[in-house]
């Protein structure tokens, strides 16, 4: 029975996935978003009864030991993982006996401009960080905080980290209903995510129990707020949906003209395009006018 990993679990973002909880007695984040799956809780700075680096590690290498290497060995906790202070002292540790798994972290990107949390980030093969808003009213309205924390901030840290970091940079967009959903919210996330640069931005809704009474927003509303982000690689993490849902389709002219602008998922065209236009796509795909590649795990299509 371990205490500290979990799973594997597969994640449709990173393939799957081997997770380390560095918090597992109870939520520990500087943050208390409306739309988390964890109970609501006040925001703190700290985690209590830290787990030893060695203890963990052990746990990892007994679970690699008698199984396959997963795609990642994802870091998290009951909330914010940077708040481990030993984080510099187990991804080394880890980096030993990944072997062929990726190292991954999930986490706010509150601590960004910590120089001790940054060189630890550095050291991860790809690293995962949260802007729902780029603006301090909704910043605050929706992730709920530690007094203090500053968007601008974060942001500025985010410009400089992605300078500095030589891996993988996943940002996360989740949308509430009325909260952070408004197109001028959102226009300046957009802007904020073109001057950070990440190599993938993942955009989903609110998809389990959430701790505060929020709502999802629907599927083609998650379609057209990607559509704003032109010229980065966007995930769209659609809502699984019992209901038909209008088929897009496209000419081959308009699939090359579309995925210039804008690299799409398998499941992105799974979900969102007709047979005819998924037909049009593998021709194209086989006449080398769109290719595959992958970014942080997750495959796209792209002119």
């Amino acid at each position: 029975m371990y205490k500290y990993i979990f799973g594997p679990v597969l994640s449709r973002r990173f393939g799957l996935s081997l997770g380390i909880d560095l918090s597992p007695e109870k939520k520990s984040c500087n943050f208390d978003c409306l739309y988390c799956e964890l109970e609501k809780a006040r925001p703190i700075d700290k985690i209590e009864n830290q787990p030893d680096p060695d203890d963990i590690v052990k746990e990892v290498h007994d679970y690699l030991s008698k199984n396959h290497y997963p795609d990642v060995i994802t870091t998290t906790a009951n909330g914010e993982p940077t708040l481990y202070t030993r984080l510099n002292e187990l991804i080394d540790k880890l980096n030993k006996i990944k072997g062929s798994s990726k190292t991954l972290i999930l986490s706010n990107g509150s601590t960004i401009n910590n120089p001790t949390v940054r060189e630890a980030l550095k050291k991860f093969d790809i690293v995962k960080l949260s802007l729902d808003a780029a603006d301090q009213k909704t910043f605050e309205k929706i992730d709920r905080p530690l007094k203090g924390i500053k968007i601008d901030d974060i942001i500025k840290g985010m410009i400089s980290f992605r300078k500095e970091y030589k891996g993988s940079l996943v940002l996360e967009v989740l949308v509430v209903k009325h909260i952070n959903d408004k197109k001028e919210v959102i226009e300046k996330i957009v802007e904020a995510a073109k001057k950070i640069n990440p190599d993938r931005i993942d955009i989903s809704t609110v998809d389990r129990p959430p701790a505060y009474r929020v709502f999802p927003v629907d599927n083609q509303t998650l379609y057209e707020i990607a559509k704003m982000f032109e010229g980065l690689n966007v995930n769209v993490a659609t809502r699984k949906s019992g209901g038909s849902v209008q088929k897009v389709h496209l000419d081959k002219e308009d699939i090359i003209k579309t995925f210039k602008n804008r690299a799409y998922t398998e499941s992105d065209i799974e979900t969102l395009f007709d047979d005819e236009t998924k037909k049009n796509i593998l021709d194209l795909l086989s006449q080398n006018q769109l290719k595959f590649y992958t970014v942080a795990n997750l495959k796209f299509i792209k002119a």
